[in-house]
């Protein structure tokens, strides 16, 4: 009976180190991508602009992309720039980001929108 206790302990000791081990590397995994989630928006949230100007153009024509458009742009811009900066300072607590698409180059030829964060 005595054996079967201590395997029993080594096998839950095994089990329990094993599993802590999964959830670190997924916690490392979460934390450096939103980390260079919020690197690369920060420095790229001005290419909003002509994104913006253009996909305005396309729908509506060259002159609400130079004022709707060029407007527009600069809020999404300071949005991703800010964005950015917010999950660089906070990148320890893994979220996902508050901007879709999540990076300006993927699917450039849609609109960005602002969402609420949540857990990765």
């Amino acid at each position: 009976m005595k054996k079967i206790t201590h395997l029993f302990f080594i096998a839950l000791m095994v089990f329990i180190t094993s599993s802590g081990t999964v959830f670190a590397e997924q916690y490392a995994d979460k934390v450096v991508d939103k980390l260079g989630n919020g690197l690369a928006n920060a420095v790229t949230g001005v290419a909003e602009i002509p994104k913006t100007m253009n996909i305005v153009a396309h729908r509506d024509g060259v002159i609400h992309a130079m004022t709707i458009g060029l407007l527009t742009g600069l809020a999404n811009a300071v949005g991703r720039s800010l964005s950015g900066a917010f999950d660089i300072a906070t990148f320890l607590i893994p979220t996902t980001p508050f901007v879709k698409p999540a990076f300006i180059w993927n699917d450039f030829d849609r609109e960005t929108t602002f969402i609420e964060g949540r857990m990765r």
